[in-house]
């Protein structure tokens, strides 16, 4: 199944983490133990396009990929946040969990009996108006095929 992750309302490049300011903010998604498809954090939108195995289950669906996070049962993806130093290294400060168990079972079935992607829009600012960050709130999210 692909899984379309729009980000809109980044908030900005520089951001004060702990104090020390931080001047040249990414996101991108998690994959393994790296980030990828990094966007800076001031673009207007941020997309980012996964392929994410479904298996069905007794208890519903599980996931499976390489940007795939978790064990059985509590599956999530990550949005990583990091600063992209003059090296062009990652340096991460913050992530974002996606929890795709709590992603509405008919979604998922119809995504997967379509062939059509499973879309997540996303606000990605807090309301103190840095990265978000921790886990994904359900109500906030959404998702649709």
């Amino acid at each position: 199944m692909e899984l379309v992750i729009e980000g809109t309302n980044l908030p900005g490049r520089t951001f004060r983490n702990a104090c020390v300011p931080v001047h040249d903010v990414h996101v991108g998604v998690q994959v393994r133990a790296e980030p990828e498809q990094l966007v800076p954090a001031d673009a207007p939108r941020a997309e980012w396009r996964l392929d994410v195995r479904v298996v069905r289950t007794d208890d519903g669906f599980d996931f499976t990929g390489p940007a795939v996070h978790g064990r059985r049962g509590a599956r999530f993806l990550y949005l990583t946040w990091g600063n992209v130093g003059s090296t062009g290294g990652f340096e991460m400060f913050r992530r974002l969990k996606l929890m795709l168990d709590l992603v509405e079972p008919a979604l998922i079935e119809r995504a997967v009996s379509t062939g059509s992607p499973l879309r997540l829009v996303v606000g990605l600012t807090d309301r103190h108006g840095g990265p978000l960050c921790g886990r994904l709130d359900p109500a906030t999210a959404q998702w649709s095929v």
